[in-house]
């Protein structure tokens, strides 16, 4: 194997990782669906988590590219990234687990 082609396999891995928890589908399908950025501290309220948590599973998605985080003022904002890939991959799953 290359060393590209281990580089993509880790890319590949981390966004797998990062889409194999339920918090942060959760956290995808909610900003992804609205039509604004979200601030962290709504996604939280909505999850019924706290904020910490949350900020933890951010970073993740923002890790593998999933998301953006804006800083605005003293807050931090989120936004989707990839959000036709992601709901892709969330229709694949879905296929997958019906068979």
């Amino acid at each position: 194997m290359s060393s590209a082609e281990g580089f993509a396999a880790d890319q590949i891995s981390g966004i797998f990782g990062a889409l194999g928890n339920t918090t942060r589908i959760k956290i995808l399908l909610l900003i992804s669906e609205t039509k604004r950025p979200l601030h962290i501290k709504a996604v939280a309220k909505a999850l019924k988590m706290d904020y910490a948590a949350v900020y933890r599973h951010v970073q993740v998605l923002q890790e593998n590219g999933l998301l953006e985080v804006f800083e605005v003022g003293r807050s931090r904002v989120l936004s989707p990234k990839r959000t036709e890939l992601v709901k892709q991959m969330m229709e694949i799953a879905k296929k997958i687990g019906q068979q």
